[in-house]
């Protein structure tokens, strides 16, 4: 990344880094983090190291401020998560919680000082419809009602269209898989799902295996077709390696669920970057044990596009290739999302709704932010 964003790195890399960044410095950081995404995190990281006493006190007020706001969101999502284990109780079957929401309800390593937007639940394809019906029942509503918007979230993605609380106005996202029934990568969920371990606070949802965790993770940052928050969720996977990757067994149990599930390049493409951008400590060798990693031109190639993308969240960071990679890395979203006679009408769609100004917000959503 260019030199604008190193400050940034090395702090998320090397918090300690923080106690000596000067006013300028921090200006650059503090905007650069906030659009990124992981001003929390960095305020978490200075508490842990016992450095947010030394931080200019403005700058602590940025980070406490946006803790406080994780800790409101993580007592939110308990207490609907109590909600819905009334809503789901008759439910067969497993129904995970993913992402934010599991990090929040677990306190996984991702936690601290996160935020995030929805829930984000996972059912057996068989079980979407009684979980749907459910949820409508209790006052949750579908966010979209055009009616190619649910044709294809219903025939071709991996969830079906967000739905509100009609009184909470939580939204959440209902999935059946991690990627869409199109997808160039096909994924059985079902190992996912019995593999999953219950939570003792919240009997009626379980959360991903620590593989199944970080295999999720970067399999929903490397389909994305929007990089705002692609360093977060680098982020994110890096606190999920650096605490689960010490132990041996754990790799090799990843190496091998990673070539189960098909899942081996996003895997490398996950654990090469979070290695090359927050030096996460991974053993020698074990890049090199992913099933389906690219080749050598086709990584270099990939590298500066993402290198380009994760440096889109903010004008400071970006470089002459950022808004190039951006648009290359959309379209790579959609290829790998959907074969050719679905992806091109749907995005002539697309365009066109964008030109006549009547794109909804769910085709958006739906196609470029959740995995």
């Amino acid at each position: 990344m260019k030199l604008a964003c190193a400050a940034l790195l090395a702090a998320l890399r090397e918090p300690a880094a923080m106690a000596g960044f000067d006013a300028n410095t921090w200006d650059r950081v503090v905007r650069q983090a906030a659009a990124a995404g992981v001003l929390g995190r960095l305020g978490a990281l200075a508490r842990e190291t016992g450095i947010d006493e030394a931080l200019p006190a403005p700058v602590w007020r940025h980070m406490q401020a946006l803790l406080t706001l994780a800790g409101q969101q993580k007592r939110a999502v308990r207490w609907e998560l109590v909600q819905l284990s009334r809503t789901l109780a008759n439910l067969a079957g497993p129904v995970l919680l993913l992402k934010g929401a599991a990090y929040a309800a677990a306190d996984l390593p991702p936690a601290a000082g996160r935020l995030f937007a929805d829930i984000d639940l996972l059912v057996p394809k068989s079980q979407i419809d009684a979980a749907e019906a459910a949820l409508m029942l209790d006052g949750w509503n579908s966010s979209h009602h055009d009616a190619y918007d649910q044709r294809y979230y219903r025939k071709w993605m991996h969830e079906l269209p967000p739905m509100m609380h009609i009184r909470r106005q939580t939204v959440l996202d209902l999935h059946h898989n991690i990627l869409p029934e199109t997808a160039r990568i096909r994924v059985d969920p079902a190992p996912m799902l019995a593999a999953s371990r219950t939570l003792p606070e919240f009997p009626r949802f379980s959360i991903p295996t620590r593989e199944d965790q970080v295999l999720h993770s970067a399999t929903h940052l490397f389909h994305e077709g929007e990089w705002q928050h692609g360093l977060r969720d680098l982020v994110d996977l890096d606190a999920m390696l650096r605490a689960y990757a010490h132990d041996p067994a754990f790799l090799d149990h990843l190496i091998g669920r990673a070539e189960g599930l098909g899942l081996g390049r996003p895997l490398f493409y996950g654990m090469r970057h979070a290695e090359r951008l927050f030096a996460t400590p991974l053993p020698q060798g074990l890049l090199d044990r992913c099933p389906d990693r690219s080749g050598p031109l086709q990584t270099a190639v990939m590298d500066r596009l993402f290198h380009a993308a994760f440096a889109t969240a903010h004008e400071s960071c970006r470089t002459p290739l950022s808004g190039v990679a951006a648009w290359i890395l959309y379209l790579r979203s959609h290829w790998l999302r959907m074969p050719p006679h679905l992806l091109v009408p749907h995005l002539m769609r697309k365009s066109w709704g964008r030109h006549v100004g009547k794109t909804s917000a769910g085709g958006e959503r739906g196609t470029e932010n959740d995995v």
